[in-house]
């Protein structure tokens, strides 16, 4: 349905989307994460109509839109600005984009009612605009976006500004909400957790080029390179050498997945592939920090030999700030990086 061909924005020098290639297909959702500059915001504004490019198309359901103004492109915009109508209350801003299409005022009436309390704000039509908290005007502007229920919906950052609460219960609602209607969105943010949560495909950015594209499952357990590694959070990222299904690294010989590829590489493992043995087994580490997060404890560790260790474990289980560990290594959780 939305389809990217070769598009290049610059700004002076640098190439803020250089040749970006990217498609979406009907009812899918699509999340662009990336470090601030990557180009995530620029790929949404060229889609919109609110930045040219300076080559390639942006073409919907097969049609170029390098002539077409904004307003009619059929697309739903949320920017993290709120861009909200102060002069009109909380039910009028939500329904604006209704009475823009001729929807009765009965079901306007009640399209916002449903809206306001999906976003959590049930009640709040008539408050005006100027006495809502930055989260509450981020909320209204959703709700503004999701009511005229468009073909493609374009969200930077929508839930930035909510509580955790909140933001991990909407996610749940809104991938249910566009699953329902059909909806096809293209989501910028930096919140890899959310992402995740709501995408159907996850595609990641850097300097102006898709770094990786994939499920959330094959980007997650199969970064592509280091750069997306790091930028996912894994540290656990060593030069190796791989021989067979094992590979020499700092930390000993650790094993590797068959048809992993020969040589001198870039290998990571992931936290839940560090194995915490009796201190005698294995690599001999001490603990230097535990994190509780939720049901489990991130660990790290100092070896004896190589950069620390980052590692997980129950809570339970978890051993003491200064202990000493062995440390194994599972073969399922290590991935040989390809190159950036």
């Amino acid at each position: 349905m939305l389809r990217l061909d070769g598009v290049t924005v610059r700004f002076g020098e640098r190439a803020a989307l250089d040749a970006v290639d990217l498609e979406v297909a009907d009812h899918e959702t699509v999340c662009v994460l990336g470090p601030s500059g990557s180009g995530k915001s620029t790929l949404l504004r060229v889609v919109a109509g609110l930045q040219p490019a300076d080559a390639g198309r942006v073409l919907l359901d097969g049609a170029d839109q390098t002539a077409v103004p904004v307003h009619r492109r059929g697309l739903g915009l949320m920017f993290q600005d709120h861009q909200l109508f102060p002069q009109r209350d909380v039910a009028g801003n939500v329904a604006f984009g209704l009475r823009m299409r001729g929807v009765a005022r009965g079901r306007r009436d009640e399209r916002v009612a449903e809206l306001l309390e999906l976003v959590g704000l049930p009640g709040a039509g008539r408050r005006a605009v100027g006495s809502l908290s930055g989260g509450e005007q981020q909320r209204v502007a959703l709700a503004r976006a999701l009511a005229p229920e468009p073909r493609l919906l374009m969200l930077d950052e929508p839930l930035g500004q909510l509580d955790r609460t909140l933001r991990e219960r909407l996610v749940v609602e809104l991938r249910a909400l566009f699953g329902r209607l059909g909806t096809t969105v293209l989501a910028v943010t930096h919140d890899q957790g959310e992402a995740f949560a709501l995408a159907d495909r996850v595609v990641v950015m850097r300097d102006g080029r898709i770094a990786q594209s994939g499920t959330p499952l094959e980007v997650w357990q199969r970064p592509a390179s280091e750069f997306v590694a790091r930028f996912l959070g894994f540290e656990n990222v060593v030069e190796a050498t791989v021989s067979g299904e094992a590979a020499a690294t700092p930390w000993g010989k650790v094993a590797v997945p068959a048809g992993s590829a020969q040589g001198a590489v870039r290998l990571l493992v992931r936290p839940g592939g560090v194995l915490l043995l009796p201190a005698e087994q294995g690599l001999s580490c001490e603990v230097e920090s535990r994190t509780f997060r939720g049901g489990h404890v991130a660990l790290r560790l100092r070896p004896r030999s190589g950069p620390p260790l980052e590692a997980e474990c129950g809570v339970r289980e978890a051993p003491g700030v200064g202990e000493l560990v062995g440390v194994g290594f599972a073969g399922a959780e290590t991935v040989v990086l390809g190159g950036d």
